[in-house]
């Protein structure tokens, strides 16, 4: 199964206004498993940027100057999303930025129930809770440090940690095969595909401080402790 987590950055908050699109990220998953592949596109507004939307983006009039025009990568993104499902943390919004740029691109629009909203997920999951990506990174203890202004390909990374923590954690879909073409038994995604490596690793969530906090609890625990006998194989 194929995913697109994706997020956008714009001018303001209305199309129909004015407003357009400026950033696109998207991250690939597949089988719940980030494969390394991703798209990520500034586009050139064709307007002013408004002072709020650059203090919560940082992206700027010159800065977005050079930049292609959204109908000059639309067929570039399409192709990348292809069909899979879109996980985005308040579909609405991005979804009706993205079908906005794509009728005036004069291309074909992205249907609604290809969006897997998270927002809506979160909602549902922890009623009464604060379902900001933001708060939804310090129930789930993901470092989002870097995330000192909004960016479309930043956040789609770390939002597609949180779909995988609000789905129930991050091991992938895997089927048990009966074997392969060499006759070998072993376990199987359903398909050849393979995953590919972060291209950073995930922090440890485990402090120095915690991991010599349990070094002392098992020591006092004494030789006989079930932990210690296993920790020695």
């Amino acid at each position: 199964m194929r995913e697109i987590v994706l997020d956008t950055e714009t001018t303001g908050f209305e199309p129909d206004e004015g407003d357009r699109i400026v950033e696109i990220g998207a991250v690939e998953l597949v089988g719940h498993v980030p494969t390394g592949k991703t798209y990520h596109q500034y586009i050139n507004p064709q307007r002013a940027m408004p002072e709020e939307a650059f203090k919560v983006h940082g992206l700027g009039d010159e800065f977005l100057a050079d930049k292609p025009l959204f109908a000059d990568i639309a067929d570039e993104f399409l192709a990348f999303i292809g069909d899979a499902k879109l996980v985005i943390h308040n579909a609405s919004f991005d979804m009706k930025f993205l079908n906005a740029e794509l009728s005036w691109a004069k291309r074909k629009l992205i249907p609604n129930d290809q969006a897997l909203d998270t927002l809506a997920i979160a909602r549902r999951k922890f009623p009464g809770s604060p379902a900001s990506l933001d708060a939804l990174c310090r129930r789930f203890g993901i470092d989002n440090a870097s995330r000192t202004l909004h960016g479309a390909l930043l956040d789609s990374e770390i939002l597609a940690d949180v779909y995988l923590e609000l789905i129930g954690g991050r091991q992938p879909d895997l089927v048990l095969s009966q074997g392969n073409s060499s006759g070998t038994k072993g376990v199987s995604t359903g398909s050849d595909w393979r995953p590919t490596p972060r291209p950073t690793p995930l922090p440890s969530r485990l402090t120095e401080k915690e991991a010599a906090a349990h070094a002392i609890f098992v020591e006092a625990m004494g030789d006989g402790a079930l932990w210690k006998s296993a920790s020695s194989k």
